[in-house]
This record gives structure tokens, sequence and C-alpha cells, in this order.
């Protein structure tokens, strides 16, 4: 399997793809690597303000970064050689270092834009930008049953991993419940409210 890295230039979240101004050309580049991922292409990115170690780490982007500076950023690696720096290619190139045929007649519109970031802004928690995108979605005349469509899309996606953490939490509860029944914490129950704490 091929392996495609991307050392992201600082942004504010792993895609960029968040706040009321998204820089289109990072959404295209973010659903490009999504659909690589579905071609049997192995996908990481990186981003500089969270994951500085993976950049130091590597040699060929550490000296990209020497030579130069965040110009080299994005810095592209397939199977950890470097194909691409100071740009997000578009996906023709990407499948075509990667050896997979891009489909065509592929057209990003505007509605899939906002349709994306709807998704985006629910996987990031981020109030205001779902409601700046959904405002805007429906300017450009997306009907409301697209809205919902994309809405529980992202939704189920996101709560996948709540879910697989909420039973993992059952499970160690249950396991130390057995030699401290009297002591042990109640099962967490699907859709529990906390009444303080991070959450």
């Amino acid at each position: 399997m091929k392996t495609m890295e991307v050392f992201d230039p600082a942004m504010c979240c792993s895609t960029g793809v968040c706040g009321p101004d998204v820089d289109p050309a990072l959404v295209q580049f973010a659903a490009d690597l999504d659909w690589l991922s579905t071609q049997g292409v192995m996908v990481r990115r990186y981003n500089l303000a969270q994951e500085p170690g993976e950049f130091a780490g590597r040699p060929v982007v550490a000296g990209a970064l020497q030579t130069h500076g965040d110009a080299a950023l994005p810095l592209i690696l397939l199977n950890g050689d470097a194909v691409s720096q100071g740009e997000f290619p578009p996906r023709s190139r990407l499948a075509e270092w990667a050896g997979v045929k891009a489909p065509e007649g592929l057209s990003y519109t505007p509605e899939i834009e906002e349709l994306v970031a709807i998704g985006a802004a629910i996987g990031s928690n981020c109030e205001s930008c779902l409601e700046y995108h959904v405002n805007n979605a429906r300017q450009l005349g997306i009907p409301e049953e697209a809205l919902a469509g994309a809405i529980r899309t992202a939704l189920k996606v996101k709560e996948t991993p709540a879910r697989a953490t909420r039973e993992l939490a059952n499970e160690l509860l249950g396991a130390a419940a057995a030699p401290h029944a009297a002591t042990s914490l109640p099962v967490v129950q699907a859709g529990c409210e906390p009444s303080s704490g991070c959450c």
C-alpha cells in the first residue's frame, strides 16, 4: 500500500477547513485526500502548529524547512520521498503520483463546498461556522433535505468514535464493578448529560 504524507503549515485545525472564511483551496484539497484514501492509499496529515515533532523527526522535511523555510509547506511525501512542496496540488496530480485513475467530469461546485464545510463545522464543534455555512447554503438554494442529509452524515461520522469510547468505558466500569460492587461507578448511558466537568 502506498502512503502519502502531507506536512501542512501551521493551521487552526488539522485540515484548515474551519472558521467563517474557509479557503476553497483547502476545502478542495481535503476532499481530494479523502477521495485518495478510498482508492487504497494511506493518507496522513501533520500540522506544524500541532505536531512539530513530526517535522523535526523527518530529515527530508527538516531539510526542506531549513532550505526554504515556511515556503516549503505544504510538503508532500509519497512512500517517504518528496513529490511536491509549497502548494496544494490538484486531484489529478495526487492520483498520478499515487498511481490511481482520477475520475473524469468531477466538478467541485459552491454548493458541494458548503455541504463539505457544514460537515467540517460539525466535526470541529464550531457553532459559528455551522451557522455561517448553513446560511450560505440556503442562500445558494440548497434544499433543506440536502442540508439535513449532510448534517445527519456528519453527526453519524462524528458519533462513531464517541460510541466506541462509551462502549469501552462501560467495559472498563463493568470489569471494575465486580470486586468493588459497593463503590463502583454507574455504567455510562448513551445521551447522559454530566452536570459538571469538562463536557
